[in-house]
């Protein structure tokens, strides 16, 4: 396979490359790129010297795959461009996800949808994949009517100059804000843009992302977005309400089959999700289970998972992994 990863000096590019060292999937040309301000420089990726490239250069070395980690201005620009040079894009951004011809991945749920027509394939949100790695087997067995979310996520869904923030203040340095207020020491309900339902446009993909992976429009779904001062690790607080009557040890059960989950669940031990025990891996955990006692049919769950791993930069290399088992590659 020959791959290319865009933005690859990225926050989320540098978490790609370690994730395809970590599944040794090595391919037989690896071609980095980034903005043209990096063309030229040197780069390491499994043990070996490489040099950036631009976007021109890196189709004309014709890869198979090329995993976007760029920004939705650049997916936009480039992604269709890389697809008529009949490579498979992979687009970490938000530029395609919505996009009724786009297909919206998460391996272990609907992977089976694709093709090798598919082009340009979409890496939903990362509060998003976390969140429907655990409903896909839910929604599948006792068929969910109401999704309740709040999620808590870390400063690096934001990217390195939020980080930065974070550590400034830590610190007590001045130095550039990334957000409105400060971040240690602090929280705010404010991810994305406000929009004019009141929402913000984070909490909006969480919505619209889920219907399209799950296929099923039908769930009535609400969100609020809470950043924390957390360097790695979304959290979710997530209430279901099903059609179907449910038994707490059914779900153990079910999550205990499920791939990509690990259940942390031993309140008596105070064993739960955390973002410390998250961070660095590539599973979802999820604990806290319990009965809503409050509604019929209804559950309350914690779902935490390392937002630039499986959120992010393993998501995207499942996809490719995947492409390349099924032979989706090439024309």
């Amino acid at each position: 396979m020959k791959l290319a990863v865009v933005g690859a000096t990225g926050l989320v590019g540098r978490e790609i490359l370690k994730v395809l060292e970590e599944h040794q999937l090595f391919p037989d040309s690896f071609i980095p790129v980034a903005s043209p301000k990096s063309s030229g420089l040197p780069l390491t990726f499994n043990n070996c010297r490489y040099f950036i490239h631009t976007h021109e250069q890196a189709i004309a070395e014709k890869p198979d795959v090329a995993i976007f980690s760029a920004g939705g201005a650049t997916s936009k620009e480039w992604a269709p461009r890389y697809a008529a040079a009949g490579v498979t894009v992979i687009d970490n951004s938000s530029a395609w996800r919505m996009d009724p011809e786009i297909p919206l991945i998460v391996p272990e749920i609907n992977a089976s949808i694709l093709t090798r027509n598919h082009k340009i394939i979409a890496n939903p949100n990362c509060s998003t994949i976390q969140l429907v790695l655990v409903l896909a087997p839910l929604h599948a067995k006792y068929k969910i009517k109401r999704i309740v979310a709040a999620t808590y996520q870390s400063v690096t869904g934001t990217g390195a100059r939020a980080v930065k923030q974070l550590e400034n203040e830590r610190k007590g340095i001045q130095g550039e804000m990334v957000y409105p207020y400060p971040i240690d020491l602090n929280l705010f309900p404010h991810g994305g843009d406000f929009l004019e339902n009141g929402y913000t446009s984070e909490e909006m993909k969480l919505v619209n992302e889920t219907h399209k992976i799950l296929n099923d429009y039908s769930i009535r779904i609400t969100a609020t977005i809470v950043r924390v001062p957390v360097m790695g690790g979304h959290s979710e607080a997530i209430n279901l309400e099903f059609e179907r009557d449910f038994s707490v040890d059914d779900i153990f059960s079910l999550f205990n089959n499920s791939p990509g989950i690990i259940l942390r669940d031993d309140v008596k031990n105070n064993i739960y999700p955390m973002p410390l025990e998250a961070v660095g891996r590539d599973e979802v955990f999820v604990g806290r289970i319990r009965r809503d006692e409050s509604q019929p049919n209804a559950l309350n769950l914690f779902i935490v998972a390392d937002n630039l791993r499986k959120g992010a930069a393993t998501n995207a290399v499942q996809i490719a992994e995947y492409l390349q088992l099924k032979n989706l590659l090439g024309g």
